[in-house]
């Protein structure tokens, strides 16, 4: 039997000015993952890989023998789960927040994330962007967008923001 445990992501408790979630900031984007299966998994590993829920329903069909249809967007934990990370695994993920007016006042946003970055961009009323150095600013208190020591990365996070877009078919409507 496989156990898995995951929840809704985070809430901010104040962070950033907000009692919420919804935003791309690092309280509230983070998920908890732990999972079980003594057959495959090595007690106590732990993996540092970029996953996201929509991995969840690829890693259910594969450990049920089951053949995941081509449309889907996710991708397998399984190799993770066995401590070998493939070659081609992501190196970025996608984020976007459209439901905007609303409830909770939470302004139409999308990003990337990389181990090191992560760009957001702000739009609708709005057209603001972020960019933090997790490495250096991991509670993402200083926005480095404009800083020109972060030009190219800027650039590189913008280039791989669009391929991502059209990855998973993003055509909200949002603009670039």
């Amino acid at each position: 039997t496989i156990v898995i445990y995951t929840s809704d992501q985070g809430f901010f408790l104040g962070e950033h000015g907000w009692f919420d979630k919804r935003f791309m900031y690092e309280e509230s984007l983070q998920m908890p993952l732990l999972v079980r299966y003594p057959k495959e998994i090595r007690a106590g590993a732990v993996n540092k890989d970029i996953v996201m829920n929509l991995d969840f329903a690829e890693t259910f069909l594969d450990y049920a023998g089951v053949r995941v249809p081509q449309d889907m967007q996710g991708i397998s934990l399984r190799p993770l789960l066995r401590g070998r990370t493939p070659a081609d695994w992501r190196k970025s993920m996608y984020y976007h927040y459209y439901e905007y007016p609303g409830a909770h006042s939470v302004k139409r946003h999308y990003g990337v994330r990389t181990e090191r970055y992560k760009l957001i961009r702000f739009y609708h009323d709005i057209d603001e962007w972020e960019l933090y150095d997790l490495k250096n600013d991991p509670d993402e208190m200083r926005n480095v967008y404009d800083d020109p020591a972060y030009a190219e990365t800027v650039k590189e996070l913008t280039a791989e923001l669009k391929r991502l877009r059209s990855h998973y078919k993003d055509n909200t409507g949002a603009p670039i």
